[in-house]
């Protein structure tokens, strides 16, 4: 089952597209990050998901085919603005007594359990509680719902580094604990690093890169060699390069078992450095079918 599944998507604001062309098709099962660059389109891909915008283009379906925004599809999805949206002049239990009337399915004793398990008092008022609390209340709130996607749009931005690692600790023991599928978008890649498995990099209101994180680092790899040579790759799959006086350093889409060239040596790339090369050049060719799965190979050296 897919959870998302677009086709043609796209959204416009007045003449300015903020996303465009967007197709995408996110398996169940998997911690999923959206990153990209300022006004690249994730709030509106999430917004468009969730059924909080129409589309002014194309489709989009989830949790198997349900149109975004029906009902069907609402009991299933909880949605974490990025603004953490609480109402600061209600206490924690308010807020648990308003989000179960306004909601079908809402488990009220879990909620409570795991708000005293985090030290949140019930009586206070939800504008009183630090950053890191409310946004624990705004998730706790969320997966009382008990939904089969959490969309979480920014969730960490305003965290510091404690309140932070708590925030996603929880959301990957939701995620394995009771298969909730997690779609989550972020500016923090070496966050992401850590708890994503799949990666969808947007810019300009494109689709860079998706995939599975494993199949797009075997896909690609970073070859150093001699500056003077770097033109011996015109017209191969270069996706990024950067270029000293004498030394060059390319990230290139190559298979494992590809040849490097004499003098270059190769090695496996990082998340972040995968996602910062896409997001360097949009526009970027299309990748190749994902590799199939095989043991891991290792560093290899040109003599």
């Amino acid at each position: 089952m897919n959870v998302i599944e677009t086709s043609g998507l796209g959204k416009r604001y007045g003449r300015t597209w903020a996303l465009r062309e967007c197709t995408l098709a996110i398996p169940a099962g998997h911690v999923a990050a959206l990153a990209g660059p300022n006004g690249a389109g994730k709030t509106t891909l999430l917004n468009l998901a969730a059924g909080l915008a129409a589309p002014s283009a194309g489709a989009v379906t989830v949790l198997g085919g349900r149109p975004a925004g029906s009902p069907a599809a609402l009991d299933g999805i909880a949605f974490v603005a990025q603004d953490t949206p609480l109402y600061k002049t209600l206490s924690a239990a308010d807020m648990l007594h308003l989000t179960a009337n306004l909601n079908r399915r809402f488990d009220r004793p879990y909620a409570q359990a795991r708000l005293g398990e985090l030290g949140i008092p019930l009586k206070r008022k939800a504008g009183k509680l630090s950053g890191g609390q409310q946004a624990q209340l705004a998730l706790t709130l969320a997966l009382a719902r008990r939904p089969t996607l959490l969309v979480l749009d920014e969730p960490v931005a305003m965290l510091d580094p404690i309140a932070r690692h708590d925030f996603m600790a929880t959301v990957l023991t939701a995620a394995a604990a009771d298969g909730v599928s997690v779609l989550l978008s972020s500016h923090v890649l070496a966050e992401l690093e850590r708890v994503a498995d799949y990666l969808i990099l947007l810019s300009r209101g494109r689709v860079q890169v998706a995939g599975e994180v494993d199949d797009l680092l075997a896909a690609h790899r970073v070859l150093t060699g001699p500056a003077a040579e770097v033109d011996r790759y015109a017209g191969r799959p270069v996706v990024h390069a950067r270029r000293a006086e004498a030394h060059a350093r390319l990230l290139v889409r190559a298979d494992a078992g590809d040849p490097v060239p004499p003098g270059w040596a190769a090695y496996p790339v990082g998340l972040e450095e995968l996602a910062l090369a896409y997001l360097r050049e949009p526009g970027a060719a299309a990748l190749p079918a994902p590799p199939e799965p095989r043991d891991a190979q290792p560093t290899e050296v040109a003599k």
